[in-house]
Parts: C-alpha cells; sequence; structure tokens
C-alpha cells in the first residue's frame, strides 16, 4: 500500500485521476465534496458577479483543473457564456463533454496548468481553482519539497501569463493561510486577500483573491 505521503504526491499526476474518473458513475461530481457552487455562491457574488456586472457577462472564466465539477454549468444558468475549462485528465475532459454537448458554451481541453501554451497570454478576466493548486502540494507544510515548489511556481506562473492585467484570479483552498501564502506569493507579484469561509457545521476553508501586482499599483 502506498503511504499518504505517496498517495498525496500522485495526486499531481493525470494518471491518477484518469483511474479516478474512469470509474464515475455518470450521476454525481467525483470530487464535489470540497464545497459546492451553493457553498460557493457568496464568494462569487462578491468577486465574481459584481466584477462583471458592470463589464457584462461575456468575459472569459477560465476554469483551472476543473475535473467533473458543476461549478462552469451553474455559472453558465445565470448567464456566463465565455467559458474555458481546462484538465490534463482526457478521460474527464471526453465524459463532460459527452456530458453536456448540448452546452457548447462551456469549453473543454485536454492541457496542463503548468503549460497552458494554447491560451493567449494576457486573455483572461477570471480565473478560478478549486483545489488544483492544493493537489500539486504534499509534504512537510514548513519545507516544501522542491518539485511542490517547482510545479506550483510553473502554475502561478501560467496563470499570471493568461490573466489580463485587471483580470482577477480566484483560489478555493482548504490549507492554513500561512503555509499556502509563501507558495502564492513568493516574489509578490501579487495583489493578495483573504476570506475565511465555512464555519459552523462544516470544516474551515479558504478564498484568496489574487490580482496582478502591477495593475494594482497603477
Amino acid at each position: 500500500m502506498p503511504s499518504s505521503t505517496d498517495e498525496a504526491q500522485a495526486l499531481g499526476h493525470s494518471e491518477f485521476w484518469d483511474q479516478r474518473y474512469a470509474k464515475a458513475d455518470g450521476t454525481k461530481p467525483t470530487h464535489e465534496w470540497f464545497r459546492a457552487f451553493e457553498d460557493l455562491e457568496p464568494f462569487f457574488k462578491k468577486h465574481l458577479f459584481d466584477k462583471t456586472r458592470e463589464e457584462g457577462k461575456d468575459g472569459k472564466i477560465l476554469h483551472l483543473g476543473s475535473g467533473d465539477s458543476t461549478v462552469p454549468y451553474d455559472l453558465l444558468k445565470r448567464g456566463y457564456t465565455n467559458q474555458l475549462c481546462i484538465d490534463f485528465s482526457s478521460i474527464v475532459v471526453d465524459l463532460m463533454k459527452s456530458r453536456h454537448s448540448d452546452e457548447p458554451q462551456v469549453e473543454w481541453r485536454v492541457g496542463d496548468v503548468r503549460d497552458m501554451k494554447g491560451i493567449d497570454s494576457n486573455s483572461v478576466d477570471v480565473a478560478f481553482d478549486k483545489g488544483t493548486l492544493d493537489a500539486m502540494i504534499y509534504g512537510s507544510p514548513w519545507s516544501p519539497p522542491e518539485e511542490v515548489m517547482e510545479n506550483s511556481g510553473r502554475y502561478l506562473s501560467e496563470v499570471w501569463r493568461v490573466l489580463k492585467d485587471d483580470g482577477v484570479f480566484l483560489y478555493i483552498t482548504y490549507r492554513q493561510p500561512h503555509f499556502i501564502k509563501p507558495i502564492l506569493n513568493r516574489d509578490n507579484e501579487w495583489d493578495l486577500e483573504m476570506e475565511i469561509m465555512g464555519g459552523g457545521d462544516t470544516f474551515q476553508y479558504f478564498g484568496f483573491i489574487l490580482k496582478k501586482y502591477t495593475a494594482s499599483a497603477k
């Protein structure tokens, strides 16, 4: 049996997710346990709905490592018709294309968030991550392995590249802020805000709002 560290490290590889999605029963998302749309709606209301109210709803939303989450289609019901989902599991991309063949406003592509060569620089209005960065992180939170820092660094650099200067990166995580902030903002390239979410009978999790520092400093 693999150790917990081995299992955590496997989350960063497409083969693991291909195996998971190959077993999907087609009736419910595989990993929507980590905050479904109704849990995130207040966060979206504040940082997505209000943001796009003036600009309209045709801004490009990029879902990073979207898996089989229903969030893109919940947003589609609200009128957001320019969405791109990228995931490195070809199985889940094919599954979602088939499941939502009558909703082409949400585009699906196989791709690695660490190398999004098919997405133009400065082309995305809102990038959204619910647990994708988390899946790259394993090992000691005080001193992450070199692979963690390399993968997360490549990923965040790509998010920075594809975002417009006034774009926003919305990141949902269950990882403690004092461990995740040094990974997120290692070169102080982001203007970063954070909200504590959850509470009550649910476990606490966090919503980060990141904007390009150069844009916010203008």
